[in-house]
């Protein structure tokens, strides 16, 4: 008698454009680490991280900005593909595999990988309005899994949404249920209490009163809220699912 095996399913459920962003931040850290001599690499942060000064406000010279109008324009989406030290970039790709997977499995990785933009950007904004003038780079992908963050909270939270992307069991329209309107935001006692939390460590990281292992510089936290706001108000934007009428 022969057996009947079953498929085999992968233990994680991370939707491929997730596996290939967090690739993506690998590969470009590995290649600074390995390919670049330290001055190279100070070079590269100049010409890609997000440097508030080079918008006005500072004392330093144009010509100390390479790129031009381009670079500025770049720039506030290209500071999320650098990362400061390992560490930075683990903690910041375990915060992406949950929250980054129930966004892309909802919007489909060309609306995903959008939103990453828009949120990177709204984050650069975020910190560039209030660090004007500012000469130290800022880097890292947190503002955009800070809109993650916010985009999955409109619809995890649903009768009969995701409350977990790493089961294998859970039926794909879960991830399909109709997104909370963005006014219910703040009557869901549960929506209230994450948003609290969220905003709550944010601003201890900013004062200083709770310390990162591993950081080498102060926490980006006004990218991270910029990120986090417009993945929260963006959302409806990019979301194929339709709302059902009230």
């Amino acid at each position: 008698m022969s057996r009947v095996t079953k498929p085999s399913e992968p233990i994680f459920n991370v939707p491929g454009v997730v596996l290939a962003t967090i690739a993506a931040l690998v590969i470009v850290h590995v290649g600074r680490a390995l390919l670049l001599t330290p001055d190279e690499d100070i070079d590269l942060l100049i010409e890609f991280a997000f440097i508030p000064a080079r918008y006005g406000g500072s004392s330093l010279p144009r010509e100390a900005f390479p790129g031009g109008i381009a670079a500025d324009a770049w720039t506030f989406v290209t500071y999320a593909l650098l990362h400061g030290n390992v560490w930075h970039l683990v903690v910041n790709s375990v915060w992406l595999l949950p929250f980054g997977s129930a966004v892309a499995r909802r919007f489909g990785s060309l609306r995903f990988l959008l939103f990453l933009v828009l949120t990177a950007a709204a984050g650069a904004g975020m910190h560039l309005a209030t660090n004007l003038g500012a000469p130290v780079p800022m880097i890292g992908a947190s503002a955009a899994i800070s809109g993650c963050m916010a985009a999955a909270m409109r619809f995890v939270f649903q009768a009969g949404g995701p409350l977990t992307v790493f089961r294998r069991d859970i039926d794909p329209q879960a991830y399909l249920v109709p997104a909370a309107p963005l006014t219910a935001v703040w009557h869901d006692p549960r929506i209230l209490a994450f948003l609290a939390i969220w905003f709550g460590l944010n601003i201890l990281f900013g004062l200083g009163s709770v310390a990162i292992p591993g950081a080498e510089q102060a926490v980006a936290w006004q990218a991270h809220i910029g990120g986090f706001i417009a993945g929260l108000v963006f959302f409806a934007a990019f979301d194929p699912v339709r709302r059902t009428a009230a």
